[in-house]
């Protein structure tokens, strides 16, 4: 392992020691310290006594570095929540005028079957065609996040020609049958399912039965999708660890086989277990991929999340941890934004996933979202584009099973600090975006790469060798005409964009830096300001650092008035949500947690300890570890599902 590689994946705890060391330095410097000497009388002079206060010569040019970092800091934490209310304000501005009558026109939609079928194989449905040439591609330009509110409503308003198919992927490892099956039926419930949906089972062949179970649900739901498959990863491949990346990216690499000369009309969708996706989602993301088509291949959608499930259910702490989790993604998905990293739910073109080489399913990407996310950016030299799917994925708040008292919310905070912790192991995508910054530089001045389809490639097609008479003075952006390498595709390569490599390294920063960052910077700047109280030559720069107890108000007061503002797009998202498990027969049973001041009003108390608790310690926890070890063992959290009463034949099951 090479000096850069193991810094890199250690950025967050090197950085972690480099502030404490700078704090300690500069506050040691610059204190006043009285030193009292001693009292000593001569027997024949009876000299008096004496106290000789001193101070330190002080810390130079760090003392600035440490004011004005402070400061640099404290405006980036006030500057997030700011941006989380702005991207709250115009999604949900843009979803009351958009989603009224969406669902409406989408029951309108005729579903169409083509050729829906089920396999009890998964090797051999995945595998059996041969793929053909795949199509070019262009990588183009980085495009702002877009909202795009009209959709398709009939197969006749598509463009001549035009079939999108949606390869739907549903990761799972130890996940409940019910929680499973719950997903299957709002996607089957969606008009389009039976014409361009092919959904894939990622199993984990670590699971007993999980093939079983995957068996079980393909048989139940055979019918209702255009295809359903299940693909199971093995358990012994060097490298690979069990957990969703490693399912999603299995699963890709056999889907890959299947699609032919048309791979750049299969959306692959990623989703959690849980996730309830309205059809909206998919509808929209048809529209966005065929009315953008010199941009669908460079492009990556998503949508805000919700927990709106069982939110009712969990301590207040736990809540409020994950609304402002959510906002963490949100706030990357408002108009304009150049930079927005998905969050659990997100889909992309086939083509896409050839030039990046699928999703990579070491232990370092165990954020597989941000991961896959950050390894496009850099596939595109920074020249992505992103689009915001205004369908809002429902998601379960995290329960650890507690029933009330005491015992119960430390069971429940107990759960929500282990997928936090899994939250920030994350911090090792910084270090992956500081490797690809490092490799992006180096080959600044390549003009031209190649790919092939994934299930033909060996994972990262950076690394891939083709030879130079298959890339030689042929078209860019084609394929190869015949011999071994012919589903070669040779591009142009863009420039590097550095103005949104700039916002890139922002959202790392605020994502796995900042929250250490910022408890020590609080804990410094305090202890500062009272080791150096009348150091007149510090004046100017005391004066400085001291905005960053009013900037700090500032931050807590736009957190509460996101929360505010959260409040509308929570209600216009759960009464959508419900509507249509109302019309899809689904709703009977189903948590639909709705949100008032005078229900939650503590959860506007709970803001103050979510940061650190959530936020700030399993950081410190992560980074730490990480000097040691950066595999972390997947565990499953607990998922709400629908209360389902037992039929007449289970009860007569039960008393046989």
């Amino acid at each position: 392992m090479s000096l850069l590689a193991w810094c890199s994946r250690r950025v967050g705890g090197l950085s972690m020691i480099a502030i404490i060391a700078l704090s300690y330095w500069v506050i040691t410097s610059e204190s006043v310290i009285e030193r009292h000497g001693y009292t000593f009388e001569h027997p024949e002079s009876k000299t008096a006594g004496y106290t000789t206060p001193t101070t330190t010569t002080g810390a130079g040019i760090w003392t600035r570095i440490f004011v004005y970092y402070c400061v640099l800091v404290h405006l980036a934490i006030a500057t997030f929540p700011l941006r989380a209310c702005w991207a709250v304000w115009d999604i949900t501005q843009t979803l009351s005028r958009t989603t009224r009558n969406s669902l409406r026109s989408l029951k309108s939609r005729p579903a169409h079957r083509r050729g829906s079928y089920a396999s009890v194989s998964s090797s051999e449905t995945l595998i059996s065609s041969e793929p053909q040439t795949a199509a070019p591609s262009t990588a183009t330009s980085s495009e702002a996040g877009d909202f795009e509110p009209e959709m398709y409503t009939d197969e006749g308003d598509l463009p001549k020609g035009a079939s999108v198919t949606h390869a739907i992927i549903i990761p799972n490892y130890k996940e409940e049958l019910d929680t499973l099956k719950e997903t299957l039926e709002v996607l089957a419930s969606h008009p389009q399912a039976q014409s361009c949906y092919d959904v894939y089972l990622g199993m984990e062949q670590r699971e007993q039965n999980g093939e079983a179970k995957a068996l079980g649900l393909v048989q139940n739901f055979a019918k209702k999708f255009r295809s359903i498959d299940y693909v199971v990863h093995p358990s012994d491949i060097p490298g690979e660890a069990a957990g969703k990346g490693s399912n999603i990216g299995w699963a890709a690499r056999k889907l890959s086989a299947k699609y032919g000369e048309n791979r750049k009309n299969v959306i692959v969708t990623g989703i959690d277990a849980d996730s309830h996706l309205a059809s909206s989602y998919f509808a929209q993301l048809t529209d966005m991929h065929l009315n953008h088509p010199d941009t669908a291949s460079t492009t990556l959608y998503a949508a805000p999340i919700i927990f709106d499930r069982n939110a009712h259910s969990v301590p207040a702490i736990v809540r409020i941890a994950d609304i402002l989790w959510s906002a963490g993604g949100m706030s990357g998905l408002y108009r304009g934004s150049a930079i927005a990293p998905p969050t659990s739910v997100y889909s992309l073109s086939l083509e896409l996933i050839d030039r990046v080489g699928g999703w990579d399913t070491d232990a370092e990407a165990i954020g597989e979202d941000l991961h896959m996310y950050v390894k496009c950016f850099f596939a595109l030299n920074g020249n992505i584009t992103n689009r915001t799917i205004l369908s809002p994925v429902s998601q379960s708040n995290v329960a650890g099973g507690g029933k009330g008292g005491i015992r119960g919310l430390y069971v429940d905070m107990q759960a929500r600090y282990k997928q936090a912790l899994r939250h920030m192991w994350g911090a090792l995508d910084s270090g992956f975006a500081l490797r690809k910054t490092v490799e992006m530089w180096q080959n600044r001045k390549q003009t031209t790469r190649a790919f092939r389809p994934l299930h033909q490639s060996a994972g990262g097609n950076f690394d891939t060798y083709f030879p130079e008479s298959q890339l030689g003075p042929q078209t860019p952006n084609s394929p190869r005409e015949s011999g071994i390498f012919s589903d070669v595709t040779q591009e142009d390569m863009p420039e590097p964009h550095l103005e949104n490599l700039f916002y890139m390294a922002h959202r790392l920063f605020e994502a796995h830096i900042m929250p250490v960052h910022m408890t020590v910077l609080v804990l410094a700047s305090t202890i500062f300001l009272w080791a150096t109280e009348g150091k007149e030559e510090l004046a100017s720069l005391r004066w400085v650092i001291g905005w960053c107890g009013p900037i700090r108000a500032v931050g807590f007061i736009a957190v509460a008035c996101y929360i505010l503002m959260y409040e509308r797009y929570h209600t216009i998202c759960v009464t959508t949500r419900e509507k249509e498990m109302r019309e899809a027969g689904l709703s009977e049973g189903m948590c639909f947690s709705y949100r008032s001041f005078k229900s939650n009003w503590t959860d506007y108390a709970m803001i103050p300890l979510v940061a650190p608790l959530y936020g700030s310690i399993p950081c410190i926890q992560a980074e730490i570890t990480h000097f040691w070890t950066i595999d972390l063992v997947y565990t499953v959290s607990k998922k709400v599902t629908r209360q389902r009463a037992r039929s007449i034949h289970d009860a007569a099951a039960a008393m046989a």
